[in-house]
């Protein structure tokens, strides 16, 4: 005996059918869903078409794993890759790429469709994909009706001042700045203030000081009386013509002390300088061995002659005015 189904209105079993559907689309793609779309469907070879992938996701039921997308389908090629966009609209997460492929041969040629892993929180895995594409590259097109023309060689442009305005402005300015930049330094340099000057040597101080250092050298204790003595009379010698204007060092000793005797300032150190100059010859000249006193004798001899012929100053006083 058949049972009868139960009885269903048309409106009740439309509303069935399309809770099924829908059940079974949500059970199939669950919260996410894939797209894509071209600029173009038909570019001239080497032209570029670009290619819009989106993807949307529900970040709270699961996460997208992004397609490895190749360099190439087949004859068509991709010259750019741009970077994955993410925009969120209030639960959702949309994923955007942007990709520019051209082609090389002409024809039809076949975009595939993308596909990208849903892994759920909860659940198997799934996969949603992309709708695929045609795209025709076509050569450009060749009137043969008319006659091949040859490749034109370069043709050079003549170039005139106004091509430099640029530069040469650019220069100008440029000179001018250097320009201020030194004037600017060498008005503002400061100069450093002069060194102050120590306290001038006279020339009987400088004398006595290389008589000191001479003295000092021990060099008649160290059995160097030659030299001893021929130092000794130079700087004698070199002082009695800065002191005196004579040609000292030019002269013997005979001829020093004969001139010594003519010249009104230098007569009373005659019996002086006699001392110093001819124990000098006799150590230098006749190879004589003075004795210890001889040679201290003669560098304060020396000495003696050049204090006491320090020149005297005499201070006028000024008159005063009544």
């Amino acid at each position: 005996m058949r049972k009868a189904l139960p009885y269903l209105s048309a409106g009740r079993f439309g509303l069935w059918i399309l809770a099924f559907v829908f059940s079974t689309g949500a059970f199939a793609q669950g919260d996410a869903k894939a797209g894509a779309r071209m600029d173009a469907t038909r570019i001239t070879v080497g032209d570029p078409a670009r290619v819009f992938i989106e993807v949307q996701n529900n970040p709270s039921v699961g996460r997208v794993e992004w397609t490895a997308i190749p360099d190439s389908f087949g004859k068509l090629e991709i010259t750019e890759r741009g970077k994955i966009d993410t925009i969120k609209q209030g639960g959702f997460i949309t994923y955007r790429q942007r990709l520019v492929i051209t082609g090389f041969d002409s024809g039809m040629f076949k975009v595939p469709p993308f596909v990208f892993s849903i892994v759920p929180n909860s659940g198997a895995p799934y996969t949603v994909q992309t709708d695929s594409f045609n795209l025709l590259v076509q050569t450009v097109a060749v009137d043969t009706t008319k006659g091949f023309k040859g490749i034109k060689g370069i043709v050079y442009v003549k170039s005139t001042w106004r091509d430099y305005i640029v530069y040469i402005v650019g220069g100008g300015l440029f000179l001018l700045l250097v320009v201020f930049v030194v004037i600017y330094f060498l008005k503002n340099k400061k100069v450093a203030p002069p060194k102050p000057l120590g306290p001038v040597e006279s020339l009987q101080d400088k004398t006595l000081r290389m008589l000191g250092e001479l003295e000092g050298r021990q060099l008649w204790q160290k059995n160097q009386v030659k030299q001893y003595y021929v130092e000794l009379t130079d700087i004698v010698r070199n002082y009695i013509e800065q002191r005196f204007h004579t040609p000292a060092m030019e002269l013997t000793t005979d001829e020093l002390l004969y001139k010594a005797q003519l010249l009104k300032d230098l007569q009373p150190y005659q019996s002086v300088l006699s001392v110093i100059l001819q124990t000098a010859d006799l150590a230098k000249f006749a190879k004589a061995q003075p004795l210890p006193q001889e040679h201290t004798d003669a560098m304060e001899k020396a000495k003696e002659f050049v204090n006491s012929s320090r020149p005297v100053i005499i201070d006028i006083p000024t008159e005063k005015t009544t």
